[in-house]
């Protein structure tokens, strides 16, 4: 993970501590990790934070573990990360408004067909069958 991808991950991260009104002592107590901990990995001071450091953040902000993964360039074989994160990592020098603005097209035509954009295949939908 690059000083981008870092960074981007720490303001995803803040972004929704924030969101939940959460100090970063708040969220430490959560998660059961230290508050300098919460503060490097906001500030993008960690290069390669451990995925389970990264998982227990995912569970204590109640966001999903593939899009943080997904943030952090990590590989997660269950799950795919939802629109937002996977543009951000997948166009990186795309702005963030180009994103949100991709986000509201494809939300439009998911309802459109009677699809809610956060919706996945439920587990096994999307795999393929063995003939």
């Amino acid at each position: 993970m690059d000083s981008e991808q870092s960074k981007r991950l720490g303001a995803y991260l803040r972004a929704r501590r924030e969101a939940l009104k959460l100090t970063t002592r708040q969220l430490a107590e959560r998660a059961g990790l230290t508050d300098s901990t919460i503060v490097r990995i906001e500030q993008g001071a960690f290069a390669a934070p451990s995925p389970d450091k990264l998982a227990k953040l995912a569970e204590s902000l109640g966001v999903s573990l593939a899009d943080v993964y997904a943030l952090a360039d990590y590989a997660v074989p269950a799950d795919l990360p939802s629109m937002g994160p996977y543009l951000r990592t997948k166009y990186r020098d795309l702005p963030s408004g180009a994103v949100e603005e991709l986000q509201s097209q494809i939300g439009q035509i998911l309802r459109q067909h009677g699809i809610e954009p956060n919706d996945g295949p439920e587990h096994g939908e999307d795999e393929i069958a063995d003939t």
